[in-house]
């Protein structure tokens, strides 16, 4: 049946339409990706652009109505992007966050935390958003989670108001975007830290400014203490954000205000009116009441708070702070802070008043040292000279805030002096030892002992005690003292009196003081206190000291953070710039791992085939270079990089001359190198490549490096599957082409079957106008040879009349006339067998299609040649043979058709065996035929062998074709091969071979597939 023209040129028309809308949406995409990504790049710390950029996108790429961007905040998913969503239903979405569950597309991806779909909201039975129906025509909605390490950050859904699943390029293009939203959600965290770090680093410096400032108050005026209290107020009001501030003293029973901010002489002389006693009615109350820190962070909400208008220094207050003023337990003073607007104090402030408190207390402890002095009139030279080396030494601090070396050998040489010592030392913690780091008045020797000796905590020495006990320690008499044993420091000391005193930082023994006379005998209470001072003054000084080194490292480390972020937005620009071209991006990525890690050599390898090459390399040695790059090599032990591919992780080797399994000499003799690290570039965990630093000298990468290198393993992963996602676009669009070629071919043999189907057609149709005029000569023969027999019988009557000679004649020419008239007989007979064959292969097949079992059809049709063979001619005789695989089974074919076949393909082979024993085959030789079938995974196969006289190579290139034969006029046709080709190629969609050699045998093989021809369905007919 001919297929019609027009109805091709629309199928295939409209194939071609699919596969362009096919390559377009892929452009679409691609171009929707770049977009994304420039976006991310120009809006690397702005978040909402970029979650903006990707709903739009996805929303638009996936013909969908709606997209929504759901973020974490704690246990709950809220609204961050909304787009093609109206107002009501974005204010219903900010009002009610979701959460895991099975109500809702967003609240399934946060419990099973993978991609889910609800292809009709109204037919699913869990779906519990019915309130949504008046905001939103929604029916189908997908979700893709966000991810980063395992945890969903967030939600990607989108909504269609038509019914029915997401496609799969769709769902894999929405992932592709919620992981470029972790992606910006990352970069936005990160700008969000180091912006935090900073801010805190600015207000400990300032804190710190603050304090150094009221140091220099309390040192310039030792003995002023309104100065100083003015300072503090000042300083803590300016750092807190306070509007005003106040100092209370005690006085008896009752605290009077003795400092405020802003200065107000007048109104703290009219306090004395109003004094503050423990209670409840107000803050400095409190504070005097509990001895603790209170807060009232809106006094007009305070149910207890009763304190008059007319008691407040500066307007009315909303918030208050309290911190005490503590000596030895008992609350000295009160510091309060207030403000005009209602809110608590954070932390941070608290920790700041306290300390402003503490320093309050030492200026109160100063004052009230210097009026005892002067009050005791026979300690006044001691005093004097004591707190003139105090305030000696508190210049120093001041002076040297940050040089705690100078700091510890003041006080160290003060104390010494002041307490009729000989020696000193002051002891900092280590670990769990106490390691001498200043000294005055020791021999060398002592010194080396005490450097090679340091002290733990115990009984054995006075050092030893103060940190077992965290309190002041004498020992009058170092010989007789039964508890000390340090061996060997008698022999280099010659002390025999000794004091400790801790040096204590919120309840621990930081350090230890320690003096020591060569006269036995204990020091006295005052000596005792001085130093009591000065190592509080010694831990004041090591804390100044550690904050300095807090904020230069804090400092140091945003610096590094800073390098590092914009070395990590370069690297993203590059991406962005190149997605398409893989070697910049690797280029900038070594180069500027190397750089920020200060490396010299780097190189970054990637997976080709089995092995890996370096692709990307850098080195100041032009011959390392030229040596590693484009190198092969395989994951193993013998180099770092393979470990770290074997591994599957960060491996770092701190020498590689003394590493015994590494085998690459050349690493260390050309490129010098001695620590190495390497970093696996994975993807779905597993490795793709590897990024490889190395150094000149022995020195260990730090944890911020390597987290910096995994940084850009990350991004070289990220730009590597770009690369790949672009080729795998340019192979589909390829492949697209390729169909489409296809799709041509496939038209032009359409075209071609056409041209044969009307051969076909045209050949009936000669069959049949010749079939009547063949009919007329057949049987005009025959009835001309019927009347020459009458004739030739009448002639017999009359012979008598007729001479010798005439009647001779008359029978040469009948005889003549009878020969040819069975020529032309014969020649009927052939051309009607002819005609009846051009009739057969005319048409397009014919029977039943239905599963048959294949053996069965091969056997019987064996037996039906063997047995027409045998009552054709007499004598005939053969050698059968069979090999039939059970596994064949059942096969779909056109039985009545196929069995054509096997029946002339086996006379052909009893034909061709019987010809060569006629020929004189050789002594022994007895015609032979075999049979087999086999079942192969996809086909099946028989073979049909003959030992005849084989076929050579002109006609084997000829044999299937039409009218072509090899048997002598009348004993064939010449269309049984070819008929037998068309049902096996066209009607089964088979192929049919032949192997043979000259003279010895001739093998056809036919392939049947197990589905049937593709050209018609089973069961049904052709």
């Amino acid at each position: 049946m001919a297929i019609p023209m027009q109805d091709t040129d629309a199928a295939l028309q409209a194939r071609i339409d699919a596969l362009t809308r096919d390559l377009e949406e892929a452009r679409a995409q691609q171009t929707a990706t770049t977009g994304v990504l420039k976006v991310i790049s120009r809006s690397a710390f702005d978040l909402q652009p970029v979650l903006d950029t990707l709903t739009q996108s996805a929303t638009t790429l996936c013909n969908a109505t709606q997209g929504i961007i759901f973020l974490r905040d704690g246990d709950v998913f809220r609204a961050q992007v909304a787009a093609g969503a109206g107002p009501e239903l974005v204010k219903h979405l900010h009002a009610n966050p979701l959460k895991a569950g099975r109500g809702a597309v967003a609240s399934r991806v946060a419990l099973s935390g993978t991609v889910e779909q609800i292809p009709d909201v109204l037919a699913d039975p869990e779906y519990a958003l019915p309130a949504l129906r008046r905001f939103t025509d929604t029916r189908a909605v997908l979700g893709v989670p966000l991810l980063r390490d395992g945890r969903i950050e967030g939600i990607f859904v989108l909504g269609r108001n038509e019914p029915g699943p997401f496609t799969e390029r769709q769902v894999e293009l929405v992932q592709t975007f919620a992981d470029q939203a972790v992606i910006a959600i990352g970069n936005v965290r990160l700008f969000e830290e180091v912006h935090a770090r900073t801010g805190d680093l600015s207000e400990a410096l300032r804190q710190q400014t603050a304090t150094a400032d009221v140091l220099k108050a309390i040192s310039r005026s030792t003995f002023d203490l309104k100065t100083v209290l003015d300072k503090l107020t000042e300083s803590a009001a300016t750092l807190c954000n306070a509007q005003y501030g106040l100092i209370f003293l005690r006085d008896g029973d009752a605290f009077l205000a003795r400092a405020s901010f802003p200065s107000d002489e007048d109104r703290l002389r009219a306090s004395a009116d109003y004094p503050r006693r423990p209670g409840r009615g107000s803050v400095a109350s409190r504070v005097a009441h509990s001895g603790a820190v209170e807060q009232i962070p809106d006094i007009s909400a305070d149910p207890e708070y009763d304190l008059p208008d007319k008691y407040w220094f500066f307007g009315s207050a909303r918030a208050v702070l309290g911190a005490p003023l503590l000596r030895d337990g008992r609350v000295e003073g009160i510091f309060v802070l207030g403000r005009f607007e209602p809110g608590a104090f954070t932390q941070r402030q608290v920790e700041l008043v306290q300390t402003f408190a503490d320093q309050a207390v030492i200026a109160i402890e100063n004052v009230r040292l210097f009026e005892e002095v002067q009050a005791r009139t026979r300690e006044v030279t001691e005093a004097l000279q004591q707190q003139t080396a105090t305030a000696d030494v508190l210049k120093v601090i001041s002076r040297s805030a940050f040089d705690l070396k100078t700091v510890l050998h003041t006080l160290t040489a003060s104390a010494t002096l002041l307490c009729d010592a000989t020696q000193g030392n002051i002891n900092i913690r280590h670990g769990d030892v106490f390691c001498a780091e200043s000294a005055v008045g020791a021999d060398p020797a002592l010194l080396e002992f005490l450097k090679d000796h340091p002290m733990k905590a115990g009984r054995g020495s006075v050092t030893a005690r103060v940190a077992l006990s965290g309190r002041t320690e004498q020992i009058p008499d170092l010989l007789t003292d039964r508890e000390f044993s340090i061996p060997g420091l008698q022999q280099v000391t010659k002390a025999r009196a000794l004091l400790g005193v801790p040096l204590l930082r919120d309840g621990r023994v930081e350090g230890v003081f320690v003096l020591t006379r060569p006269e036995p005998g204990l020091f006295t209470e005052r000596q005792v206190e001085l130093v009591q001072t000065f190592a509080d003054q010694a831990v004041i000084a090591i804390e100044n000291v550690r904050l300095f080194e807090q904020v230069r490292e804090r400092t140091h480390d945003l610096q590094e953070a800073l390098e590092y972020q914009t070395a990590t937005g370069d690297v993203l620009k590059v991406i962005s710039r190149s997605i398409f071209d893989l070697q910049p991006v690797l280029d900038t990525l070594v180069a500027t791992a190397t750089r920020l890690c200060a490396a010299v050599v780097g190189h970054l390898a990637i997976r080709k085939g089995d092995a890996y090459r370096y692709v990307a390399t850098l080195a100041a040695d032009p011959a390392w270079d030229s040596a590693v790059r484009g190198r092969a090599f395989f994951p193993g032990r013998g180099t770092m990089a393979g470990r770290a591919l074997l591994d599957g992780r960060v491996v770092q080797c701190d020498d590689l001359a003394a590493d015994p399994e590494y085998d690459m000499p050349e690493a260390v003799a050309l490129g010098k190198l001695r620590t190495v690290v390497a970093v696996p570039m994975l993807r779905e965990g597993a490795p793709i490549g590897v990024i490889t630093l190395g150094r000149q000298h022995v020195e260990r990468f730090t944890e911020r490096q390597i987290a910096l290198l995994r940084t850009f393993a990350d991004q070289a992963v990220i730009a590597i599957e770009n690369v790949r996602l672009f080729e795998q676009v340019q192979a589909k669009t390829r492949e697209l082409s390729q169909s489409l070629d296809d799709l041509r071919s496939a038209q032009d043999r359409l075209i071609q079957s056409e041209k044969l189907a009307s051969l076909g057609q045209l050949t009936a149709g000669i069959a049949h106008e010749i079939k009547n005029p063949l009919n007329f000569v057949n049987n005009f023969a025959d009835l001309a040879r019927e009347l020459l027999d009458e004739l030739k019988a009448a002639i017999g009557e009359a012979g008598g009349s007729l001479s010798e000679g005439t009647r001779a004649e008359i029978d040469e020419l009948a005889g003549m006339i009878t020969s040819n008239l069975e020529k032309v007989a014969q020649h009927g007979r052939r051309a009607d067998s002819i005609v009846k064959n051009m009739l057969m292969h005319s048409r397009e097949g014919g029977g039943e299609r239905r599963c048959v079992d294949l053996n069965a059809v091969v056997e019987e049709s064996l037996n039906l040649a063997y047995h027409g063979a045998r009552a054709e001619k007499q004598g005939f005789n053969i050698t059968l043979s069979k090999e039939l695989d059970p596994a064949v089974g059942k096969i779909d074919i056109y039985p009545q058709e196929f069995t054509r076949v096997l029946l002339n393909l086996i006379s052909n082979g009893f034909y061709a065996a019987h010809r060569k024993k006629s020929d004189g085959g050789g002594p022994g030789f007895e015609p032979a035929l075999g049979v087999s079938t086999r079942a192969l995974p996809d086909h099946v196969e028989i073979r049909i062998r003959d030992n005849g006289t084989g076929i050579s190579d002109a006609v084997k290139a000829k044999m299937f074709n039409p009218f072509f034969t090899t048997k002598p006029a009348g004993e064939g046709t010449g269309l049984g091969l070819s008929l037998s080709h068309d049902i096996i190629v066209k009607q089964h969609g088979g192929t049919i071979d032949v192997e043979t050699k000259l003279g010895e045998y001739t093998e056809f093989i036919i392939a049947l597939p197990r589905a049937g021809a593709p050209a018609a369905e089973a069961g049904g007919r052709s």
